[in-house]
């Protein structure tokens, strides 16, 4: 059976490219989208549909995978559009009356809200809707899988369709040919168990091509997912032994920052695939994730 076309739409994050993608894939009565983009990128977002002879009210259904703003943002305004938005059951909530997560996130990005993630739109219930794990999607004779896939977040997806799976972020982040990825892990529901048992659910399901949002399709599905895997493993010998150290969070976002600095050296990235790699990823982040999981996971308080 021939591979049904999947065109990827760059979203110029921040100005950078190869930061985050929506996913396009055309059906007989409009297109799907997996993936939204943060509202800062709607521009980028019309851009990439107008070059695909497209508006945005051709959009019928989003499929997202989490709802953090780099990949939900711009849910809403679909939703204005026309478009029925899918998610996990327990972001669907948060989609509708979002104040608690835009609450959160303001906390963490302060007065660099609007320039990073732009307008975040409530979702009008009526357009949404919140399949089971496994609850097949069908739209125009497309025919998608959501998986629950937690470990990053505990309201994600990753979708299959065909043989691709668009992983969302329980896949890395993985910018350009190199085999060569990062984790995602900001707070507040990072568990590292429960990915590991989300990467070998998705080892056991039939994919020959993996596309994660941060950004692009890669052919070597069973590497990337023991990757994750392994970066998972090393990440936390790694916070074992800088937590012995008893760090304020301050100091953990420093080292890890150098660590992630390390690997860009080792790794011979260039400065735009580095940039883009810290614009999908801050590493600041991913210690603060780190921090809340050693604390309350680890340590049980």
């Amino acid at each position: 059976m021939a591979r049904t076309r999947i065109v990827p739409l760059d979203l110029n994050f921040q100005g950078s490219p190869r930061a985050i993608a929506s996913y396009l894939i055309r059906h007989s009565d409009g297109a799907v989208l997996i993936e939204s983009g943060p509202g800062s990128t709607i521009d980028s977002l019309r851009a990439g549909l107008a070059a695909n002879h497209l508006a945005p009210a051709d959009i019928t259904h989003v499929l997202l995978t989490h709802i953090h703003l780099d990949h939900a943002g711009a849910a809403g305004w679909l939703a204005s559009q026309g478009a029925q938005i899918f998610v996990h059951p327990i972001g669907a909530p948060h989609m509708v009356n979002p104040g608690k997560l835009l609450e959160s996130a303001g906390r963490i990005y302060g007065d660099r809200m609007l320039t990073l993630w732009g307008e975040f739109l409530a979702v009008p219930e009526s357009r949404i809707t919140a399949p089971q794990d496994e609850e097949e999607i069908v739209v125009g004779g497309l025919r998608f899988l959501p998986m629950d896939t937690p470990g990053h977040a505990n309201h994600h997806y990753a979708y299959l369709f065909e043989d691709t799976c668009f992983s969302g972020d329980v896949g890395g982040v993985r910018i350009g040919p190199a085999r060569y990825l990062r984790v995602p892990m900001p707070p507040p529901e990072l568990h590292m168990g429960k990915w590991r048992a989300s990467l070998a659910r998705l080892r056991r399901a039939r994919m020959s091509q993996i596309a994660p949002t941060h950004v692009g399709f890669y052919d070597d599905p069973e590497w990337q997912l023991r990757a994750v895997e392994q970066a998972l493993d090393e990440t936390e010998r790694w916070l074992e032994a800088s937590m012995a150290m008893s760090p304020a969070l301050d100091d953990l976002r420093q080292l890890f920052t150098h660590w992630m600095s390390e690997q860009a050296m080792q790794q011979n990235l260039d400065v735009d695939t580095a940039r883009a790699y810290e614009l999908a990823n801050p590493p600041g982040m991913s210690a603060d994730g780190l921090f809340r999981y050693w604390n309350k996971v680890r340590q049980g308080t």
